[in-house]
Protein backbone atom coordinates (compact mmCIF):
# COMPACT_ATOMS: atom_id res chain seq x y z
CA UNK A 1 0.00 0.00 0.00
CA UNK A 2 1.62 3.37 -1.18
CA UNK A 3 0.32 6.71 -0.94
CA UNK A 4 2.23 9.60 -2.84
CA UNK A 5 1.55 13.49 -1.94
CA UNK A 6 2.35 15.86 -4.28
CA UNK A 7 1.80 19.34 -5.50
CA UNK A 8 3.35 21.80 -2.83
CA UNK A 9 5.67 24.90 -3.10
CA UNK A 10 5.56 28.41 -2.73
CA UNK A 11 2.82 30.52 -3.27
CA UNK A 12 2.11 34.34 -1.96
CA UNK A 13 -0.76 35.03 0.79
CA UNK A 14 -4.04 34.81 -1.32
CA UNK A 15 -2.68 32.38 -4.21
CA UNK A 16 -3.47 28.76 -5.00
CA UNK A 17 -2.37 25.62 -5.19
CA UNK A 18 -3.93 21.83 -5.80
CA UNK A 19 -2.40 19.19 -4.48
CA UNK A 20 -2.46 15.50 -5.07
CA UNK A 21 -2.26 11.90 -3.42
CA UNK A 22 -1.74 9.20 -5.45
CA UNK A 23 -3.39 5.68 -3.89
CA UNK A 24 -1.45 2.13 -5.05
CA UNK A 25 -2.58 -1.12 -3.37
CA UNK A 26 -5.52 -0.02 -2.33
CA UNK A 27 -9.33 -0.98 -2.92
CA UNK A 28 -9.66 3.20 -3.39
CA UNK A 29 -13.56 3.36 -3.94
CA UNK A 30 -14.40 2.42 -0.80
CA UNK A 31 -11.58 3.72 1.29
CA UNK A 32 -11.84 7.44 3.40
CA UNK A 33 -9.04 9.60 2.30
CA UNK A 34 -7.69 12.66 4.52
CA UNK A 35 -5.58 15.33 4.63
CA UNK A 36 -3.24 16.60 7.14
CA UNK A 37 -0.76 19.05 7.73
CA UNK A 38 2.10 19.89 10.57
CA UNK A 39 3.85 23.47 10.88
CA UNK A 40 7.27 23.32 12.52
CA UNK A 41 7.06 22.67 16.32
CA UNK A 42 3.24 22.11 16.25
CA UNK A 43 1.34 18.60 16.23
CA UNK A 44 -0.12 16.87 13.62
CA UNK A 45 -3.58 18.43 12.70
CA UNK A 46 -6.63 17.81 10.38
CA UNK A 47 -7.37 19.75 7.04
CA UNK A 48 -9.99 17.92 5.35
CA UNK A 49 -11.36 14.07 4.37
CA UNK A 50 -13.47 12.50 2.35
CA UNK A 51 -15.50 9.20 2.73
CA UNK A 52 -15.24 6.30 0.72
CA UNK A 53 -18.29 5.35 -1.09
CA UNK A 54 -21.39 8.57 -0.76
CA UNK A 55 -18.32 11.08 -1.09
CA UNK A 56 -19.34 12.93 1.70
CA UNK A 57 -16.38 15.51 3.09
CA UNK A 58 -15.43 17.39 6.13
CA UNK A 59 -13.16 20.32 6.51
CA UNK A 60 -11.75 22.05 9.99
CA UNK A 61 -12.91 25.11 10.27
CA UNK A 62 -9.61 26.98 9.19
CA UNK A 63 -10.00 26.01 5.80
CA UNK A 64 -13.70 25.47 5.18
CA UNK A 65 -15.20 27.68 2.64
CA UNK A 66 -11.25 27.63 0.72
CA UNK A 67 -10.14 24.23 0.51
CA UNK A 68 -11.71 21.57 -1.45
CA UNK A 69 -11.18 17.81 -1.16
CA UNK A 70 -12.21 15.73 -4.17
CA UNK A 71 -12.18 12.01 -5.42
CA UNK A 72 -10.97 10.23 -8.56
CA UNK A 73 -11.57 6.19 -8.19
CA UNK A 74 -10.74 5.94 -11.71
CA UNK A 75 -7.26 7.16 -11.05
CA UNK A 76 -7.18 6.28 -7.77
CA UNK A 77 -6.26 9.35 -6.30
CA UNK A 78 -7.49 12.49 -4.21
CA UNK A 79 -6.90 16.37 -4.61
CA UNK A 80 -6.84 19.02 -2.32
CA UNK A 81 -7.81 22.44 -4.13
CA UNK A 82 -6.23 25.58 -1.86
CA UNK A 83 -7.51 28.77 -2.46
CA UNK A 84 -7.04 32.12 -1.07
CA UNK A 85 -4.18 30.82 0.97
CA UNK A 86 -2.79 32.45 4.35
CA UNK A 87 0.79 32.30 6.09
CA UNK A 88 -0.48 30.26 8.67
CA UNK A 89 -1.28 27.10 6.22
CA UNK A 90 2.16 26.92 5.72
CA UNK A 91 2.87 23.35 6.70
CA UNK A 92 4.11 19.74 5.10
CA UNK A 93 0.72 18.19 3.89
CA UNK A 94 0.00 14.68 4.64
CA UNK A 95 -2.78 12.28 3.16
CA UNK A 96 -3.61 9.63 4.84
CA UNK A 97 -6.30 6.36 3.40
CA UNK A 98 -8.29 5.08 6.28
CA UNK A 99 -9.59 0.95 5.45
CA UNK A 100 -13.05 0.80 7.62
CA UNK A 101 -15.30 3.68 6.16
CA UNK A 102 -15.63 5.56 9.61
CA UNK A 103 -18.79 8.08 9.68
CA UNK A 104 -17.33 11.58 8.79
CA UNK A 105 -17.97 12.59 12.52
CA UNK A 106 -14.41 11.09 12.74
CA UNK A 107 -12.53 11.24 9.82
CA UNK A 108 -10.62 14.26 11.83
CA UNK A 109 -8.93 11.59 13.81
CA UNK A 110 -5.86 10.18 13.46
CA UNK A 111 -5.88 7.45 14.33
CA UNK A 112 -9.13 6.77 12.41
CA UNK A 113 -6.27 5.99 9.58
CA UNK A 114 -4.45 2.99 8.56
CA UNK A 115 -1.57 3.79 5.46
CA UNK A 116 0.37 7.48 5.18
CA UNK A 117 1.81 8.63 2.42
CA UNK A 118 4.84 11.06 2.51
CA UNK A 119 4.63 14.73 2.98
CA UNK A 120 4.58 17.75 0.43
CA UNK A 121 5.80 21.21 1.45
CA UNK A 122 3.34 23.99 1.46
CA UNK A 123 4.91 27.44 1.78
CA UNK A 124 2.64 30.73 2.11
CA UNK A 125 4.77 33.83 1.81
CA UNK A 126 5.41 36.86 0.44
Amino acid sequence: VQLQASGGGLVQPGGSLRLSCATSGLTFNRMSVGWFRQAPGKEREFVAAIRGGDRATRYDASVNGRFTISKDNAKNAVSLQMNSLKPEDTAVYYCAAASVNWNTGSLNERSRYDYWGQGTLVTVSS
